[in-house]
């Protein structure tokens, strides 16, 4: 079957020359000029990735994108924005976004990330239900996507989720930063390998808040989950 792209940008040119780029790649393509455009795509479907840009008229791609996660939780994102700032990245991928690309761009690289970005989807290899992973009063269910710890749901953004799937899929050792964006994202953000340790901040606040912690920081090694000593 053939995946099916989403390309939400303002500017003709760089939709057309999409448009191109991904039907020459094999994908079938749907073109949106603003907000609008997009729900109503979305809407009528079938989409399987968004690619979206971030400067638009009216509402942005940082508004289209808490749009997308309300409706389509499970929707792979991919910004693709002339906005390289690390905060806008951080800011995208924070509201539910998948990864972030800058313009100008390698259409090779945006070609397999959203090759990446399918095979992790639910329509790709997002894990079976029934795979429920645990650590202590932690459980984190990949086929229904929920998270709990102790009686209480804990909300996640998808970047989120990901990154506390990954810690329990691996509970007990420690993840580098390094393992960590190459799992999560593919690339390093120009070195800016800090994006991790902001993520990790947010999901401790989120998970071990009032609780025995259970997210731990190895100093110059990296990060690891297990069970409270």
């Amino acid at each position: 079957m053939t995946v099916q792209v989403l390309v939400v940008d303002d500017d003709e040119e760089i939709r057309e020359m999409l448009a191109s780029t991904l039907a020459f790649a094999g994908f079938g393509v749907t073109l949106a000029a603003d907000a609008a455009d997009a729900y109503t795509a979305l809407r009528d479907g079938p989409v399987d990735v968004v690619v979206l840009d971030v400067m638009m008229p009216g509402q942005d791609g940082f508004d289209v994108v808490q749009m997308i996660r309300r409706r389509h939780p499970d929707l792979p994102v991919l910004f693709l924005s002339a906005r390289d700032a690390v905060e806008d990245k951080v800011r995208g991928l924070r509201l539910g976004a998948d990864d972030y690309m800058t313009k100008p761009f390698s259409a090779v690289e945006l070609v397999t990330r959203i090759e990446v970005l399918v095979r992790r989807s639910a329509r790709g290899e997002r894990p079976a239900p029934g795979g429920v992973l645990r650590c202590a009063d932690l459980e984190l269910d990949p086929g229904r996507h929920v998270v709990r710890r102790g009686p209480d749901d804990v909300e996640l953004s998808p970047t989120e989720f990901r990154l506390l799937e990954l810690l329990l899929v691996n509970a007990g050792q420690v993840l580098s930063k390094g393992q960590i964006l190459d799992a999560l994202w593919q690339y390093d953000f120009g070195g800016h390998a800090n994006i991790v340790e902001r993520f990790v901040s947010s999901l401790r606040r989120k998970i071990d808040d009032g609780r025995p912690a259970l997210i731990r920081t190895v100093r110059g090694f990296g990060y690891s989950i297990r069970e409270p000593e």
